[in-house]
């Protein structure tokens, strides 16, 4: 287990706390925007349900990329680590 989730685990008030957090950013416009473009490319790939890798940006959100600028498939375990 990673050093974040025994942290969570052992603070459920801070686990609540980032939840509220998270709940806030993913009702956004931009952020919903951004998921439903990346699950269209998912199901385009035939990659939608079954699992395997995740469809990350070539040109990072935050600088004004887009799947347009192309994207690669990557681990999740790699593609969310990255900030």
């Amino acid at each position: 287990m990673s050093r974040t989730s025994e942290f969570y685990k052992k603070n459920p008030e801070a686990a609540e706390k980032r939840r509220e957090a998270q709940r806030k950013i993913n009702k956004k416009p931009s952020q919903k925007k951004y998921r439903a473009e990346l699950n269209q490319k998912r199901r385009e790939l035939g990659m939608y349900g079954n699992g395997g890798g995740d469809i990350s940006h070539k040109k990072a959100k935050e600088k004004g990329g887009s799947l347009k600028d192309g994207y690669k498939i990557e681990s999740p375990s790699k593609n969310r680590a990255r900030k």
